[in-house]
């Protein structure tokens, strides 16, 4: 069975529909009223349609994923009410495998992709990608949520829930570093790969 993929999806409020048609203004130093203005990020074929998460996005969505890992897990943590020997809250293996496959098969809805200083993001919970400008426009669902999961999902075949869950433990940074740093991590500060077309 042959499926289409979902439409790609704006979320628009109010104010940013005002000002994307222009009639909202704020003053400026002086006085003067400076008009607002912000354009969808204009995404490329591989960003449209390939199925896998473009490389130039896979730092972010690594990220992403770590964090919404970290949270999950946090949250369950929370909710126990005995502690082991340490004295740390710890939850048992059945558990946090069920919360990480949870965490990865999530709908992923609030991610999406924006430009920021002329440079497409992967943007939501959980990522900050430096200043962020006074207005943009973030393309959500489409393909990002699938990827995301995708990716997620890929991380646990990767690494294990016993090593990410260990991760976890020491903290949202620990967490990152193992699923995103090293020599063949996302975040790795390797050249990237280049395709060459045959």
């Amino acid at each position: 069975m042959l499926t289409e993929p979902a439409p790609q999806t704006m979320r628009l409020s109010l104010p940013l529909l005002l000002l994307l048609l222009g009639a909202w203004a704020i003053p400026g130093v002086f006085g003067n009223r400076v008009p607002l203005t912000a354009t969808a990020p204009q995404l490329d074929d591989e960003e449209k349609y390939s199925a896998h998460m473009p490389a130039h996005l896979r730092c972010d969505a690594c990220k992403a994923i770590a964090y919404q890992m970290w949270q999950h897990l946090t949250k369950a943590e929370a909710k126990l009410h005995t502690l082991n020997s340490r004295g740390r809250q710890e939850l048992s293996e059945s558990v946090y495998t069920d919360i990480l496959d949870r965490s990865c098969s999530q709908t992923w809805q609030d991610y999406g992709v924006r430009e920021v200083n002329q440079v497409k993001r992967l943007t939501g919970p959980g990522l900050s990608n430096g200043q962020e400008p006074s207005i943009s426009v973030m393309i959500t669902g489409g393909p990002w949520p699938t990827r995301l999961s995708r990716t997620c999902l890929h991380y646990l075949g990767e690494f294990g829930e016993d090593q990410i869950y260990e991760a976890h433990q020491q903290g949202l940074e620990s967490l990152k570093a193992l699923l995103c740093e090293g020599s063949k991590g996302a975040c790795s500060e390797k050249e990237p790969v280049t395709r060459t077309e045959l």
